[in-house]
């Protein structure tokens, strides 16, 4: 159906924190870890986040299992911040493919965490080093 937009994150995040998944047992520590650090790295003038720690987990999670299901391992999650915005990356080691947003059907098992991505989040784009494929997502600080 298309191709994700091809970009690397803003250069001005900063990484606040990192999880290295090696199978989909590592998910459930993830999400527990991931809402504590948004919540820890996202309390600006004693505001609260509303629902985006739930929506950063949630994408965070289909695309962390889409890369375990069809990257290569180790897959690893990376919380950076922009002084508005939260960047999620996750990154995997199959550089010989290309993400792309496939036709699924309502039928359909799977499929969906990148139209999800874009549906939920600011931003969604991707691109390649010499030994990883990211995909990244940003979200309203």
């Amino acid at each position: 159906m298309g191709q994700l937009c091809t970009s690397p994150p803003p250069p001005q995040a900063s990484e606040l924190e990192r999880w290295v998944l090696d199978s989909p047992e590592d998910l459930r520590g993830l999400r527990a870890s991931l809402r504590e650090a948004l919540n820890r790295h996202g309390l600006v003038q004693g505001e609260d986040l509303d629902e985006v720690p739930h929506l950063v987990v949630l994408v965070a999670t289909e695309l962390a299992s889409n890369a375990l299901r069809h990257g290569r391992p180790p897959t690893i999650i990376t919380l950076l911040a922009t002084d508005d915005r939260f960047m999620l990356e996750v990154a995997d080691h199959d550089v010989s493919t290309v993400p792309e947003l496939t036709d699924i059907s309502p039928t359909d098992s799977g499929g969906r965490g990148l139209f999800l991505a874009q549906s939920v989040s600011l931003d969604v784009g991707w691109y390649a080093t010499e030994k990883t494929k990211n995909i990244w997502a940003s979200f309203s600080r």
